[in-house]
């Protein structure tokens, strides 16, 4: 649902916090530091990678998504239940119905009392939780920011979905793409404080610097909070404040998916451009009746599937979260660890009217 500019802080944690270890991030950005730093030495003591040690059986996970009425975290988490069983472990999926900064706080806090190993997080504010997690890993609970990633001090490794910039970069070509080069834009975001959204943002924007999108123009990014009617409202306001607005990007596929709604209703359908992060079964309509002309993702069930697996390794003592560090996360294969404790799973996938209905989930 992310990125890599943390390593600066990451290693000026390391170097002042010898009984906390870092790791850093993305879908929203973030990082880890050597075997030995890393990993139990959160907790005060030292620990090393065992690649060949096997992956424990009976481990207990919890996936924590950033709200769990989201269509797209649904997916996520269910295949992370599924993919635990696969190992032998047990993992359920706990979270709050709104996506505020704190809400997740409290959801931390009961699953350290109940002793998980591991605690899946997609974080709705980077830095809002981090008490909490850092508590958790103290404990030695790992902790896996997948999809949105919390301040690099908070977990031990992050599961992106796409390289942060990649996402960022593409929304923007895809849509000059759809509105010729030129013209007024807008973004619909979800929380304001949400790592993912503000790291794409970031590289929207860097994009939009480039000399060929000189004709296009960020008029306004505004902010749906993941919820859908606050999104379908936002985006009326939005068409209704900016009449000359020839697109709208929205990374997140609440946001997308509202927007869609409200476009195809009115008389912005066709003039006005769409495109996002959406999920091809939520957008599939919105493509074949000529409101969205093409969209992004990557294979959701993928990011839960490999997040699951990265934490049983986590557990499992086969990593610590240091670069360079590989485990097998069953039928997606062999993984590498890279800079500030990132796993990617892979480029996005753009979905448009010939390839859409290959897809579903």
């Amino acid at each position: 649902m992310s990125i890599r500019m943390r390593a600066p802080r990451r290693l000026a944690a390391a170097a002042t916090a010898g009984a906390l270890a870092l790791s850093l991030a993305a879908c929203g950005g973030t990082t880890k530091d050597s075997a030995s730093g890393s990993g139990d030495a959160k907790a005060g003591g030292k620990a090393s990678a065992n690649p060949n040690a096997p992956l424990k059986k009976g481990l207990k996970l919890a996936f924590l998504p950033k709200q769990v009425n989201n269509p797209y975290e649904t997916i996520v988490d269910n295949a992370g239940i599924a993919a635990a069983k696969e190992f032998g472990g047990e993992a359920k999926e706990v979270g709050p119905s709104d996506a505020s900064a704190s809400s997740q706080v409290s959801y931390i806090n009961t699953l350290i009392q109940q002793r998980h190993d591991a605690i899946l997080i997609a974080a709705n504010d980077e830095n809002a939780v981090c008490g909490p997690l850092k508590q958790a890993m103290s404990k030695n609970i790992k902790i896996v920011a997948y999809d949105s990633d919390t301040n690099p001090d908070c977990r031990d490794v992050f599961i992106n979905q796409a390289s942060s910039e990649e996402i960022g970069r593409s929304e923007v070509k895809l849509l000059s793409e759809q509105i010729g080069g030129e013209g007024e834009i807008a973004i619909l975001s979800a929380t304001a404080n949400a790592t993912n959204q503000n790291t794409w943002i970031k590289f929207m924007q860097d994009e939009l610097k480039k000399p060929e999108y000189s004709k296009m123009k960020l008029v306004k990014v505004a902010y749906g909070d993941d919820d859908d009617q606050k999104s379908f409202q936002q985006t009326q306001g939005l068409l209704q404040a900016y009449p000359n607005l020839k697109g709208i990007i929205s990374p997140t596929t609440v946001g997308i998916a509202a927007a869609a709604r409200y476009i195809s209703g009115s008389k912005y359908k066709g003039k006005v451009a769409l495109t996002g992060l959406g999920t091809p079964d939520q957008m599939r309509k919105f493509v074949k009746d000529g409101t969205v002309k093409g969209f992004e993702l990557w294979d959701p069930k993928n990011l839960g599937y490999l997040a699951a697996f990265a934490a049983a390794a986590l557990s499992s003592g086969q990593i610590t979260g240091a670069e360079g560090e590989k485990f097998t996360a069953g039928k997606l294969g062999e993984r590498t660890i890279g800079a500030n404790g990132e796993v990617i799973l892979g480029p996005p996938t753009v979905f448009d009217a010939k390839n859409i209905d290959q897809y579903h989930f």
